[in-house]
């Protein structure tokens, strides 16, 4: 009641001064009215362009920053040359929750030989370890791996990617790194999508002693009960949507 008083009494002795301070007040709102309109229309024009880039675009939006920490030719997984054009890419994923097996970890296992049995080199080496921060490259994408199928085509023919699993680690942007990497793999060697597969799509028959292992269930984290389902197709989806 004190404050509406006194502006009363202010008003009350500049009576004259009234009309011209609506008039600049009037002046003044209908500048602000403008801008505001502006501002209105300049935002609802850009909300669509948000809108239209999907959860798995904008998580995905940085730059993949591929290190390349190539075995050395000769040692561990790579005793000898064998080339390889690629015509698949075969998905994986590590399975090793370990807070450290993150993508640079398994790297530095690759470079100082990362233990296989029953294969043809004694080694595991595959091409590309993602995480939610980091992409490395351990083998040359013309090179075959020891990822798949032990001789079979899964490693003759395909370049192999595995995801970590690690503790700590955002397994949606892994995924979606993933899916950005296979893509520009898809657009390199002119890949369909169809010859994108999970490590279970290859039976596994033995290089030492020809047992028939079956299809091994993995990646597991983009596998329904065991099988390929929505979370597989749904990363279908994502590789095409970067492949456009």
């Amino acid at each position: 009641m004190i404050r509406h008083d006194s502006r009363r009494a202010v008003v009350n002795r500049f009576p004259l001064a009234t009309a011209e301070m609506v008039m600049v007040k009037l002046r003044t709102f209908g500048f602000l009215a403008v801008v505001l309109v502006g501002l209105l229309f300049s935002s609802c024009a850009a909300h669509p362009r948000r809108g239209a880039i999907s959860g798995a675009a904008a998580a995905g939006a940085a730059e993949l920053n591929i290190t390349q920490d190539i075995i050395p030719p000769g040692n561990c997984g790579r005793p000898l040359h064998r080339p390889m054009r690629p015509t698949f890419i075969t998905i994986h994923s590590t399975d090793n929750t370990s807070r450290s097996a993150n993508a640079l970890n398994h790297a530095l296992a690759m470079n100082k030989g990362l233990r296989g049995r029953h294969n043809r080199t004694g080694f595991l080496t595959w091409h590309f370890t993602v995480d939610d921060h980091s992409i490395y490259q351990t083998l040359p994408t013309n090179e075959t791996g020891e990822h798949a199928d032990y001789e079979g085509e899964g490693n003759r023919s395909s370049i192999g990617i595995e995801m970590c699993v690690n503790r700590g680690n955002n397994l949606d942007i892994t995924i979606d790194r993933t899916a950005q990497l296979t893509a520009r793999l898809m657009r390199q060697y002119d890949i369909p999508l169809d010859h994108v597969v999970p490590h279970m799509h290859w039976r596994m028959i033995r290089y030492s002693d020809n047992r028939d292992l079956g299809f091994k269930k993995c990646p597991r984290i983009l596998l329904d009960g065991g099988r390929l389902g929505p979370k597989w197709s749904a990363f279908i989806a994502q590789v095409s949507f970067y492949a456009r």
